[in-house]
């Protein structure tokens, strides 16, 4: 069975510092910026994954150990061996996997983390299942907390269940992050995709409270006249 340290070398010798820089720029590490503090070796996620699946059998304790680093792709790492694990799981290892995400959200902490992780972990396990935990973590003063709550929405959507999708964005209308005005105007476009009538209704009644961003991003595939009018406030 595998251990945390073991990874921690395999990662280190894929370490590409000219690739880390590009990256600590591209996820705002700086002072004051949503990834203060992260730091990256510069392995390229197609290397991570290649690597996931080499890691074999790993503990649970071990893939936590993973999850509580200062290195992004130890934790992204840590994501996709859960993730990995969770699809593979019986029932009662997928609720260990999905109680040990939840207790662990400090650390997954920027937004390709959540996105890989929280619709085929969190969307999936709530999908047959009391939904109410979202509705905590979308209003929680935690910024990736709440993205977790909008991006697990994504899993319903793919099943056609738009409601939880539609009452989390609502709840995130006037939240103060760019990051979360972006992933809310995804899911709804992602809504719009499947049932364009949904989303319109959505947008018609809550259009002039959207910060423009999560606007744009929602009516981006719109027919252009309908677009502009919705950007311009119009309809």
């Amino acid at each position: 069975m595998m251990r945390a340290e073991d990874i921690r070398k395999a990662l280190l010798l894929l370490e590409d510092r000219d690739k880390a820089e590009i990256l600590q720029r591209f996820f705002k590490t700086g002072t004051g910026q949503y990834g203060e503090g992260d730091f990256f070796l510069g392995v390229s996620v197609p290397q991570l994954r290649k690597l996931s699946k080499e890691c074999g059998e790993i503990d649970l304790s071990e893939v936590r150990a993973l999850l509580w680093s200062s290195v992004h792709e130890e934790r992204f790492l840590a994501l996709l061996i859960l993730i990995r694990d969770y699809e593979e799981a019986d029932h009662a290892g997928k609720r260990r996997i999905y109680g040990l995400y939840l207790q662990n959200t400090r650390w997954i902490n920027n937004w390709d983390l959540v996105d890989l992780s929280a619709p085929k972990i969190v969307g999936d396990f709530l999908m047959i299942r009391d939904r109410k935990p979202l509705y905590r973590l979308a209003r929680s003063s935690d910024l990736w907390e709440r993205r977790i709550a909008i991006l697990a929405t994504f899993r319903f959507i793919k099943e056609r269940q738009f409601n939880d999708t539609l009452n989390i964005s609502e709840i995130l209308l006037r939240d103060k992050e760019d990051l979360i005005h972006k992933a809310v105007g995804w899911m709804l476009r992602e809504v719009g995709k499947r049932d364009v009538s949904a989303e319109e209704a959505f947008l018609k009644q809550h259009y002039r409270q959207m910060p423009r961003t999560m606007l744009r991003y929602a009516v981006e595939r719109f027919p252009s006249e309908k677009k502009k009018h919705f950007m311009k406030a119009e309809i």
